[in-house]
């Protein structure tokens, strides 16, 4: 019987796993440790593999993997800036991820998050936890539709969310490397500087590469129109943490919504309760009360957690019994 191993293993993947191998005559069996150089030994035996993670695999892993004739690794997000697609290439592994699991998912967190800020539920919240009930001009909010918003990034999920933004009679802009003439609900925008000098609330939902590694950066942010929200449901390496940080306590910006952080592999996913952070920049990012911060959880639905474990299993097995799959990157 084909064995698959399933690595990064959430309790709440298991039923829809062990459903997926019933269907497809295979054998899957459960790992919680991520894959690495040191769990690859977990592997003797198996014909492929599945795993959900966020930190860069090791470049021995690979010489390794191929040592051990493991031709695939499907990783159960859509994100892949944590393997070397061209290092795996050459030692004939293909990486292949799960490309739309639940886009609406994304986009409904990114504008919920939006709107949270807009509202200012935050401070409000923790004025009424101190029993303050008065009004002021700091928990003043703006209809959205009379806003500007920036979608960066208009593949499956910017366009949804600029869609969703566009319902609420928001005027939309756009930056993308390939525009997408079909989405007439916005304009444009052949700069991301430009996108983002006007809007009040600038969404991101760009993939992570070398290319725009911190590409928000201290410029970028010195771009921004003051006052402005920045949502991150993308990746957390397209943003300099420190320099979003001084851009929202220097009033730059009026707050940020992250649900990714560039080194959030040893936190996201575990619990700390009672335990020391040893990351400065995320401890000070938890603690700023203009900073909302969630764990990697934009995508976090029934229907997203269906899609990646079937789509991890299948793009695995795809490899297994024909060479290759869809999905596949490199």
């Amino acid at each position: 019987m084909t064995k698959i191993k399933f690595f990064g293993t959430r309790d709440y993947e298991k039923d829809v796993a062990l459903n997926w191998a019933k269907e497809n005559d295979v054998e899957v069996s459960f790992s919680n440790d991520f894959l690495s150089y040191d769990t690859l030994d977990q592997l003797e035996g198996f014909d492929g593999v599945t795993t959900m993670q966020f930190g860069k695999l090791e470049k021995e892993a690979y010489p390794k993997l191929e040592a051990m004739g493991i031709k695939q690794v499907a990783q159960r997000t859509a994100g892949f800036d944590m393997y070397d697609l061209e290092l795996a290439k050459k030692h004939g592994i293909i990486i292949s991820n799960v490309p739309s699991y639940s886009p609406e998912t994304i986009a409904e967190y990114s504008v919920a998050a939006a709107l949270n800020l807009v509202r200012r539920f935050p401070r409000i919240e923790k004025r009424v936890q101190d029993y303050d009930f008065t009004w002021d001009a700091t928990i003043m909010a703006r209809p959205v539709k009379d806003m500007t918003v920036a979608i960066i990034g208009t593949g499956r999920i910017g366009a949804l969310t600029g869609n969703l933004f566009a319902g609420f009679g928001a005027k939309i802009v756009g930056y993308d490397l390939y525009p997408n003439d079909s989405l007439d609900f916005l304009e444009y925008k052949d700069t991301i500087e430009e996108a983002v000098k006007d809007a009040d609330i600038v969404s991101l939902h760009m993939p992570g590469s070398a290319d725009n590694h911190h590409i928000f950066n201290k410029e970028m942010f010195a771009k921004f129109k003051d006052g402005a929200i920045l949502v991150n449901a993308a990746r957390g390496a397209v943003v300099d943490t420190e320099a979003l940080i001084d851009a929202v306590n220097e009033g730059k910006l009026t707050g940020a919504a992250v649900d990714t952080y560039e080194f959030e592999m040893p936190y996201f996913t575990f619990d700390f309760t009672g335990k020391e952070l040893e990351d400065e920049t995320f401890k000070k990012l938890i603690e700023n009360d203009r900073i909302q911060l969630t764990p990697h959880i934009a995508f976090f639905s029934d229907e997203a957690v269906r899609n990646l474990v079937e789509g991890g299993l299948n793009a695995a097995l795809n490899v297994i019994k024909t060479g290759d799959t869809p999905t596949r990157l490199n």
